[in-house]
């Protein structure tokens, strides 16, 4: 098995509600997400992305197309943050998402990977898997996601 990685970026509001600190005011990231999948290269003849894990343009395609695209220029919103999600609902037209958990990166890394696991397991075939998902809120700090080793053969 090899891995590949691709990285994307995007840019989305949140707030922590309860931080003690500067996160609980309404800000703004420019997120890098990295996507590692793991798989057997194509060996079929004649297919265009023979010796391929899986063709970086189709990782780019399938994670903007249901991840990204949804979160970028939104604004993250915890579904339990009344005040702002009132706030939000004044203004017209506004990219909002409502999350079940708190928009912390270790939350969004979550529901990035399970969003993408999906995806790229049904997408594409058997022997690819979602290895891992990184999630960079800064340059410096980051949360991942890994698929336990145990069902990296599955």
């Amino acid at each position: 098995m090899l891995t590949i990685t691709r990285k994307l970026e995007f840019d989305a509001g949140h707030r922590i509600p309860d931080h003690r600190s500067l996160c609980c005011n309404l800000h703004g990231h420019r997120y890098v997400l990295e996507i590692t999948l793991t798989g057997k290269p194509i060996a079929t003849e004649g297919a265009p992305d023979r010796g391929m894990v899986m063709d970086f343009a189709q990782v780019k395609a399938l994670a903007l197309q249901h991840l990204v695209e949804h979160w970028d220029h939104a604004f993250l919103v915890y579904a339990g943050d009344t005040a702002v999600r009132t706030f939000l609902d004044t203004l017209p037209n506004h990219k909002t998402v409502v999350l079940e958990q708190i928009p912390t990166v270790e939350n969004l890394a979550a529901i990035a990977f399970d969003t993408l696991a999906l995806t790229y397991n049904s997408h594409y075939g058997a022997d690819l898997r979602l290895k891992r998902v990184r999630l960079y809120e800064t340059p410096n700090c980051w949360a991942e996601v890994e698929r336990p080793a145990s069902l990296n053969t599955a």
